[in-house]
C-alpha cells in the first residue's frame, strides 16, 4: 500500500502541513523535527515530487480534474458554468489550464498526483462527480495546492467551494410550507457524495424544524440526471399516500419528475408542486417554467480561482467556502389543494 503524506505525519506525530513545509524546504520548522520527519520518509519509502523539494519554480499552469466514475464533464450544465468562470478568472491572473481525462477509469488505476507532477502544475481544480477515485485524495494530500468544487478536501494545501446546503433546504421547505404543503417528498443524488449527503441531511433537519412528516417512502435516491427524476416521481405517485410537493435536488431530476407527473395526468403545479436546484438554462423554458434554487455558479468558479491562487502563493490556509443560493420562483409551485393539506 502506497505511503501518503498523512501516514508520514501520523508516524512523526506532526501535522500534514508540517510535513509539507519540510518537503517544500520552508525554514520555520525546527531542525530536530525536520530530521525526524525526513528519517521517517526515508524509512517508509515516501518519495515526494523532487521538483518541488529542489526549487520553487512556477509554471503558471493549473490542472483540472473531473473526478469520479460518473463525472460532471464539459457537457454538464452546472459545472460548465463554474469552469468557464474559473478559466476566465485564472486566465486573467496569468495561468493556463490543462485538463486531465479519466476515460480509462474502468481499465486502469488513475494516478492524478503523478500526472500533475509530470506536468509540474502549480495547483489543481477538482470538480466532483460520483464514486471518486482514491487517487483524487492522494492528490489532495500532496504538497500540490488543490481547490475542490462540491468535493470535501482535507489536505494541508487544499480548500473547497460548494453551495450552502442548509440555506438551500431552508428556502425550499419554507416556500412549500408557506404555500400550505405539509407532505413534501425528496428526490436526491447518489448517497455517499458530499453534495447528495449534505443536501439530504439539511432537508431532513429543515423538515424536522417545521414539524413536518418524514416518511421513508417519500425519499428517493437518484443520480442528478433526468431519468432518475422521472423514475422517482413515478414511484412517489404509486404510493397510497402521495406527497403534494417534491424537491428534486437537481434541475435535471426536476425536469424528469415533471415529465412523469404529466404522463400520469397530473397538472403542475395544480396537482403537485415541484422545485429543482441549480437554475440551469432549460429551467426557464420547460412548461411550466421551473421554480428552482439558483446556485451562483459564476461566483463559485471565480471564488475557486482566487482561493487556488492564494494557496499557490501561500497567502491562506485550508478553508471551506459556502456560497449563498437564491430561490427563483417561477410557475412549477403553487398552493396545496385543501383536500391534500
Amino acid at each position: 500500500m502506497k505511503v501518503t503524506i498523512k501516514d508520514i505525519a501520523k508516524l512523526a506525530g506532526v501535522s500534514q502541513a508540517t510535513v509539507s513545509k519540510i518537503i517544500n524546504n520552508y525554514h520555520d520548522v525546527g531542525q530536530e523535527t525536520r530530521k525526524r520527519v525526513i528519517e521517517i520518509m526515508e524509512r517508509e519509502g515516501y518519495r515526494p515530487s523532487q521538483s518541488r523539494m529542489i526549487n520553487d519554480k512556477k509554471t503558471n499552469v493549473v490542472g483540472v480534474v473531473f473526478a469520479g466514475r460518473v463525472n460532471a464533464d464539459l457537457t454538464h450544465p452546472v459545472f460548465v458554468e463554474v469552469l468557464n468562470e474559473f478559466k476566465k478568472t485564472i486566465g486573467q491572473l496569468g495561468y493556463d489550464l490543462i485538463l486531465f481525462s479519466n476515460e480509462q477509469f474502468f481499465e486502469v488505476r488513475e494516478n492524478y498526483l503523478a500526472r500533475c507532477q509530470h506536468f509540474d502544475v502549480d495547483g489543481c481544480l477538482i470538480i466532483a462527480g460520483d464514486q471518486i477515485e482514491s487517487s483524487v485524495y492522494e492528490l489532495d494530500q500532496s504538497p500540490i495546492p488543490c481547490v475542490g468544487v462540491d468535493i470535501e478536501l482535507t489536505g494541508p494545501f487544499s480548500s473547497y467551494v460548494m453551495s450552502d446546503s442548509n440555506s438551500i433546504a431552508a428556502k425550499v421547505v419554507e416556500h412549500f410550507y408557506l404555500n400550505g404543503h405539509r407532505k413534501i417528498a425528496y428526490i436526491g443524488g447518489t448517497n455517499g457524495s458530499l453534495v447528495a449527503d449534505s443536501r439530504l441531511s439539511a432537508f431532513k433537519q429543515t423538515l424536522k424544524f417545521y414539524g413536518l412528516p418524514m416518511k421513508s417512502e417519500w425519499f428517493y435516491e437518484g443520480d442528478f440526471f433526468e431519468k432518475s427524476g422521472y423514475d422517482g416521481m413515478h414511484r412517489l405517485l404509486d404510493l397510497e399516500d402521495t406527497p403534494t410537493a417534491v424537491f428534486a435536488s437537481a434541475d435535471l431530476m426536476a425536469i424528469g419528475a415533471m415529465k412523469a407527473a404529466k404522463e400520469r395526468g397530473l397538472h403542475v403545479p395544480d396537482d403537485i408542486s415541484i422545485i429543482g436546484c441549480d437554475d440551469i438554462l432549460p429551467a426557464r423554458y420547460v412548461e411550466p417554467p421551473l421554480t428552482t434554487i439558483r446556485q451562483d455558479k459564476a461566483k463559485m468558479g471565480k471564488m475557486a480561482a482566487h482561493i487556488l491562487l492564494d494557496l499557490i502563493k501561500n497567502h491562506i490556509e485550508s478553508s471551506t467556502v459556502a456560497v449563498e443560493p437564491e430561490l427563483v420562483v417561477r410557475h412549477s409551485t403553487g398552493a396545496a389543494l385543501q383536500t391534500n393539506s
